[in-house]
């Protein structure tokens, strides 16, 4: 491969001020919106909520873009949400929605051709119409049931033409609608996990202890009496890096890893001697088995202990886990 010649006019730090000039104004350009926020926004949150249909995003161009995301961010989050395109709705597409939808038109200069062409169908049709624009006097603005005003003093371009800080403050914006709205349906951790199953996401919010636990009959338990000797033999055998202490009746007792073998050969004492109920911990940490995965993750880790036993609130013992069975199941 060729590399191509670097532009003599090319000034490394020139483009270090430009990047940060970009940054500032467009963080300038979201934190504007905060003061603009008023009924509108809430009354546009009301009405997606009331909503029996679904919300249909639409924009031509650099406004297309931020469109889809917005639908997308919308759809996993708990607002029923498609992208339709404006150009492709006048074509036959505007078939995909009906009287019960809204349609979250966005345009900057709110005067872009494609969308005001469906606004008399959408109207015809009964569809309610939010607008999120940068000119509050615009056509789409007028013709909107609900107008956002996501205007922006300026783009971060240097020719203050390509869309730039617009489209970061009507991305914003959409991700406003989104979260009030995903708040307003009480929208939870479960309810993301539902529409998130695959990846790494899914993973960590549905996998629960029960999932990634090692079973009683692996796990080594010992009575409090036995003898100290047979006690380290079982937690070796059982490679857990723990080894269980338990009453007749399947209780807990107590807890004895790794580390504290560490500690008990620090502190010189005679392992030859006694039985594992002097030397197991007698307040072993416990985690209920219908607990999320990533919970036993933050026990550990505040902690800073490496398994836990699982039991049933009652006190059964059910099982155990440590950190090697959490990376397995890629909950870490």
């Amino acid at each position: 491969m060729i590399a191509s010649p670097i532009p003599a006019r090319f000034s490394p730090q020139r483009a270090l001020d430009l990047g940060r000039q970009t940054l500032a104004i467009e963080a300038a350009a979201v934190d504007a919106l905060k003061g603009r926020l008023d009924q509108a926004f809430a009354d546009a949150v009301g009405l997606i909520l009331a909503c029996n249909g679904r919300l249909i995003v639409s924009g031509m161009g650099k406004s297309g873009h931020v469109a889809r995301k917005i639908a997308a961010t919308m759809a996993s989050t708990g607002t029923p949400a498609y992208f339709v395109h404006p150009a492709e709705a006048s074509h036959g597409d505007l078939g995909m929605i009906t009287r019960q939808d809204i349609l979250l038109a966005l345009s900057n200069s709110g005067e872009s051709e494609e969308l005001l062409r469906i606004v008399p169908a959408i109207k015809r049709q009964g569809a309610r119409l939010i607008a999120m624009t940068g000119v509050p006097d615009s056509t789409l603005a007028r013709e909107a049931d609900i107008h956002l005003d996501a205007g922006v003093a300026q783009e971060a371009c240097p020719l203050n033409l390509a869309p730039t800080a617009s489209t970061t403050a009507a991305l914003a914006l959409g991700d406003a609608l989104a979260v009030a709205l995903l708040d307003a349906r009480g929208f939870g951790p479960e309810d993301f996990a539902r529409s998130h199953p695959g990846g790494s996401l899914g993973r960590r919010l549905l996998t629960h202890v029960h999932d990634v636990m090692r079973p009683l009959d692996k796990v080594p338990v010992v009575a409090p009496e036995t003898a100290f000797s047979d006690a380290i033999v079982a937690m070796s055998r059982g490679g857990l890096g723990l080894v269980a202490i338990a009453d007749p009746a399947g209780r807990p007792l107590g807890i004895f890893t790794d580390g504290d073998l560490r500690r008990a050969f620090e502190k010189r004492l005679d392992l030859h001697r006694g039985v594992i109920a002097d030397f197991m911990n007698p307040a072993p940490r416990l985690i209920a088995p219908d607990r999320l995965a990533v919970e036993a993750v933050e026990m550990m880790e505040r902690l800073r202990i490496n398994g836990l036993l699982v039991a049933e609130d009652e006190g059964q013992l059910l099982g155990a886990l440590n950190m090697h069975d959490l990376f397995t199941a890629k909950v870490i």
